[in-house]
């Protein structure tokens, strides 16, 4: 075993129990004796110097070339290991030189013009679909869900989610809803159902568009839910509510000023936006390697403070903004266990590569929420001060309203189902 990859695992598994199999079959024990064991085997010493220079990159591609096996437990608990203890400067500092390299150049990774937006979101929304069926809610709610007990389910968790943001937007009947980055067109027919608002989806994804411009026909929604590829750069017209969810990852920091300008120029006079995204607790960083290289390329989770600044800059008043703390990591927890139990249908479809590349990637997101300071913001805005009431009052009561609406809609239909 490499001597300085020996005093890294040696400071960084404190907590848990670690035993590192060699490329020569020596084994080696770091951390805590008593705790669960975590097992892994590294092929070569290649690996091993890969690992030791470029983590954030050589960890998920050694599991997914078979370089690096676990041998007991799972991926998922080896990333706990390691990352549930880590600190700054626990990795020695060559690595730290190219990261932080990778911050001051994050703007060029991240240019995102509407050809290369577009380039980016088909590598991951428009490969085979069915694959989103089997680790996704039915409704293909790819975002974070709003659990309001430990023990919901995703479907219900989902489904919170949805009438969690339409409260915060105080619908009113006739109103014209702007969904930026629409995916399958969940949230959007759910609104235009719930709250009779005529609804605008766009999206630059032809795999999402295809599939809810169906949803919208078979539900008798066409009219009332429009789903269009269009970049939100691109849109014309006016609307009173503004809703983004899971897009603004894909926007990239050198693009927030243009974002929010665009959001005031879309909205109404007395118009609501809300904007839900990944965030940082930690302040302003970099993308992960090698999330930025096999699972969302240009895309950049922000920190508040980046985020804000270009929000006042613009103009727009932030009238509320809501934490979602551990929720995405009990969103990924589902998906991971629901990913790993479809693994035999993935693999004979994609192969054993593409399943233990986006097993780590589920693996790594969840524990970046438990683990390594990441949560999702819900932020509100508006145009002006008198656009919304003076308590958020109305935000509980609507989402009580919703809840009862769609629990008496569940009851209609188990009522009416066949025994």
């Amino acid at each position: 075993m490499l001597r300085p990859l020996r005093y890294v695992l040696n400071k960084l598994v404190r907590r848990g129990h670690l035993r590192y199999i060699d490329p020569a079959g020596r084994a080696y024990e770091f951390g805590d004796s008593s705790a669960q064991e975590v097992a892994i085997r590294v092929a070569n010493p290649a690996t091993e110097w890969r690992i030791l220079l470029d983590p954030g990159l050589a960890l998920g591609e050694a599991y997914a070339e078979g370089h690096l096996t676990v041998e007991q437990g799972t991926v998922y608990d080896l990333l706990v290991v390691l990352l549930q203890d880590l600190e700054p400067g626990s990795w020695p500092g060559v690595v730290e030189v190219p990261e932080r390299f990778r911050y001051l150049t994050r703007r060029i990774a991240q240019f995102n013009p509407v050809s290369r937006s577009k380039k980016n979101v088909a590598h991951h929304y428009d490969i085979d679909g069915h694959i989103y069926d089997l680790f996704l809610d039915p409704d293909r709610q790819y975002s974070c869900a709003y659990f309001e007990s430990d023990d919901q389910s995703l479907e219900d968790a989902q489904l919170a989610k949805k009438r969690h943001l339409a409260a915060k937007m105080r619908l009113e009947d006739g109103q014209k809803v702007l969904d930026i980055g629409s995916g399958w067109g969940g949230l959007g027919l759910y609104l235009a159902q719930t709250a009779h608002v005529d609804v605008t989806g766009i999206t630059l994804s032809e795999e999402q568009l295809k599939v809810s411009q169906e949803r919208a026909s078979t539900l008798g929604l066409s009219r009332a839910a429009d789903f269009r590829m269009c970049d939100y750069r691109n849109l014309q017209g006016r609307f009173d509510r503004i809703v983004s969810v899971g897009m603004f990852e894909h926007v990239g920091v050198g693009h927030y000023r243009a974002f929010f300008k665009r959001i005031r120029e879309l909205l109404t006079e007395d118009g609501v936006a809300v904007i839900h995204s990944i965030g940082r607790f930690d302040g302003p960083g970099a993308t992960n390697k090698f999330i930025a290289k096999y699972i969302f390329p240009g895309g950049y989770i922000p920190a508040l403070s980046e985020v804000l600044p270009a929000i006042e800059r613009e103009r727009l008043y932030t009238t509320d903004i809501e934490i979602l703390r551990l929720h995405y990591a009990m969103t990924l927890r589902h998906w991971r266990q629901r990913f790993r139990a479809s693994w035999p249908i993935l693999a004979e479809r994609f192969g054993e590569h593409f399943c233990r590349v986006w097993e780590f990637y589920l693996a790594g997101s969840e524990t970046a929420f438990r683990y390594q300071d990441m949560m999702v913001f819900q932020i509100q805005l508006t145009r002006n001060q008198h656009a919304l009431p003076l308590t958020r009052d109305y935000m509980v009561d609507t989402e009580r309203e919703l809840r009862a609406a769609d629990e008496g809609a569940v009851g209609s239909q188990t009522a009416g189902a066949p025994e």
